[in-house]
């Protein structure tokens, strides 16, 4: 490594103790730039590099509320405003237990660079809560985002900080928390948020936009090595927005999901997944995989290991971070995996990845393979600019050639930097690159 990486990354890390997740995000990427750092050494000066690793704001603080019970409740909340070179910060909420600081550092991290391959010209960001929507009624769920918004209004707007949703922030939470926005300001800013309801400022297509991409950017990498996803046989981890519309997309594709999975358990059925009845339970019921599985004949529930036990062609990570070992790595290359494209943001830990690619498997992360969802989410700021409101078929058609656009620019930048076929090195070079000549034009701030 560079050394001028190498003093970046050990700084950081006596900086950020006990951030492993963050600290994982930010290797990741530094390994991928000694190339662009020897021929351009420029990027090594004014404090370019620790700048990029230190969010420009961090902001915590307290979120009470009362439950149906009468008790007060406090959690915490986040938002880190990391990068605002290319726009105003974007990234989503998300509300979960496992939220903490360091999870929404690495998040933001990512989505500086998730960002700037979109060419949207947005910043990146990250926030959340500690609180979780499961479990709790919408009168709860409500009291909470209506808190939440109390503090976070401050540091928002559709010039400045762009939230949306994310893990445990859907449409419902996405309205509440827009109310709370709309009646603290006295102003209906629909660009403040995006992942709308449709009748009130939100886009076709942002639903399905990051399950949609994802499976798009598969295809592309299918179609870079003269095959394609029709009848391939996928395993889809997760039963979220991402994994739910990647089934969707897929199986539009002419390939066969397998498998989906929430946090008690996995499904196998080999007759492909049943969309509607998977949709009526996580969308309408908001039960549990387990109720697919009792639902549906051919499908097996397990409620321990995984499913990248399941013998597939197509590996589509759509849960959360680290959610794929190297054990699972190697049981998916055995059982003859081809193409592993993320959905979620980081699934893959790092021994997965370096066995994916020696063994010559096409493997995408997800700043490339999963900006789908943000993407829409500038094309959403884009129409509530110009009061405009896009077809599904045409916004479709603009996340399309956007992953074309990303797919392909990582490669060219992989090749010319001397990485050919190598996305992790493609992504984490175009995405810097944009980020740091406008931080460079922009002088040391």
């Amino acid at each position: 490594m560079h050394p001028k990486l190498e003093k970046v990354l050990s700084e950081t890390a006596a900086r950020n103790p006990g951030e492993p997740e963050f600290l994982q995000a930010l290797t990741e990427v530094m390994e991928s730039l000694d190339p662009i750092i020897e021929r351009h050494p420029e990027y090594a000066d004014y404090g370019l590099l620790e700048r990029l690793t230190e969010p420009e704001r961090q902001i915590i603080f307290r979120v009470p509320w009362v439950n149906d019970r009468g008790e007060v409740m406090v959690n915490r909340g986040y938002r880190v405003e990391f990068n605002s070179a290319l726009g105003p910060y974007k990234g989503g909420l998300r509300f979960h237990k496992s939220v903490n600081r360091n999870i929404i550092k690495f998040l933001g991290f990512e989505q500086i660079f998730k960002n700037a391959l979109t060419n949207q010209g947005i910043g990146g960001g990250k926030g959340g809560s500690d609180f979780d929507p499961h479990g709790k009624s919408d009168n709860e769920v409500m009291l909470f985002c209506q808190s939440f918004m109390t503090e976070l209004y401050r540091h928002i707007g559709e010039r400045t900080d762009v939230p949306a949703g994310d893990i445990g922030v859907g449409g419902r939470e996405i309205g509440y928390l827009f109310g709370q926005y709309k009646r603290l300001t006295g102003v209906h800013e629909a660009g403040v948020l995006t992942g709308k309801g449709l009748g009130w400022g939100g886009s076709l297509v942002r639903t399905e936009a990051t399950g949609y991409g994802q499976v798009m950017f598969a295809q592309f990498m299918a179609e870079d090595r003269g095959e394609s996803l029709e009848g391939r046989t996928c395993a889809v981890s997760g039963s979220g927005n991402v994994a739910i519309y990647a089934i969707e997309k897929a199986q539009q594709m002419g390939a066969k999901p397998v498998t989906c999975s929430d946090s008690n358990g996995w499904v196998y059925d080999p007759e492909g997944i049943d969309l509607d009845l998977l949709k009526e339970i996580k969308e309408v019921k908001r039960g549990r995989v387990r109720d697919y599985a009792a639902a549906r004949p051919s499908a097996e529930y397990h409620d321990s290991g995984n499913v990248w036990v399941v013998p597939v062609d197509v590996a589509l990570p759509a849960a959360t971070q680290n959610e794929v070992s190297a054990d699972d790595a190697r049981e998916l290359l055995k059982n003859g995996v081809k193409i592993v494209a993320e959905g979620a943001n980081m699934p893959c830990v790092p021994e997965a990845i370096e066995l994916f690619q020696e063994a010559k498997c096409a493997y995408a992360p997800g700043k490339a393979a999963n900006a789908g969802g943000v993407g829409v989410s500038a094309l959403e700021m884009q129409q509530n600019a110009s009061r405009d409101k896009w077809s599904f078929e045409y916004t479709e058609g603009k996340l399309r050639d956007m992953m074309k656009s990303i797919h392909d620019d990582c490669l060219e930048t992989a090749e010319e930097y001397g990485k050919p076929g190598d996305y992790v090195y493609g992504a984490n070079i175009t995405g810097f690159r944009r980020v740091a000549d406008a931080m460079l034009a922009h002088g040391v701030v």
